[in-house]
């Protein structure tokens, strides 16, 4: 599969805009400003594909690609920015609960993007729960794995593994979207799921 062959197709508001056919879809969920923009370009190799904000809490729609006719690649709004209005918060929940309802069965992983640096935040473990409560096989990427010393990657990657509750079958990848590490590992998973 050619993964520098993705279009944009659409930002999805409501459950009818979201795609109808069985193509298999991976999830990439992560905090506001955690790099998950970045990083799906990164995979990709386009630049300014997945658009990067300044703005943090920016993506209020499911953002949705296909990756060279074979699989969409679901880029869930990005949460826990402080500044985000309840209203919108809730917004957020009711979107992200509205699309794992209506298109879980053809979902092969979730990407949760936390950052290599600093322990999960409480939201991050909700939304690892939330994969969880829908069944949803999960792996975790670790963005700005190269802001870390070499001494350092090991022990916050044990770390991310004890505070998120993953089992030794949960793949763990150390990632920078900045450097491209990692990305030959996940773009593996992600073929892997095709080849099931």
């Amino acid at each position: 599969m050619n993964f520098s062959k993705a279009e944009f197709v659409r930002s999805a508001a409501s459950s009818r805009d979201f795609p109808r056919d069985s193509l298999p879809r991976v999830i990439f969920a992560g905090r506001s400003n955690v790099g998950k923009s970045s990083s799906i370009n990164c995979l990709l190799q386009r630049k300014n594909f997945a658009r990067v904000s300044a703005v943090p809490g920016k993506t209020v729609f499911v953002n949705l690609f296909l990756v060279d006719k074979a699989l969409w690649l679901v880029d869930l709004p990005g949460y826990g920015y402080a500044r985000v209005s309840q209203r919108e918060k809730e917004r957020f929940s009711q979107l992200i609960e509205e699309y794992m309802n209506a298109d879980r069965s053809n979902v092969g992983r979730a990407y949760l993007i936390v950052d290599a640096r600093h322990d999960p935040t409480a939201d991050d473990r909700l939304m690892a729960d939330w994969f969880r409560a829908y069944g949803v096989p999960m792996a975790v990427i670790a963005n700005k794995v190269d802001k870390l010393k070499k001494s350092q990657v090991e022990p916050n990657m044990e770390r991310i593994r004890q505070v998120l509750e993953l089992d030794e079958n949960t793949p763990l990848f150390p990632f920078s979207a900045e450097k491209g590490t990692g990305r030959e590992e996940v773009r593996r998973d992600i073929l892997g799921l095709l080849n099931r």
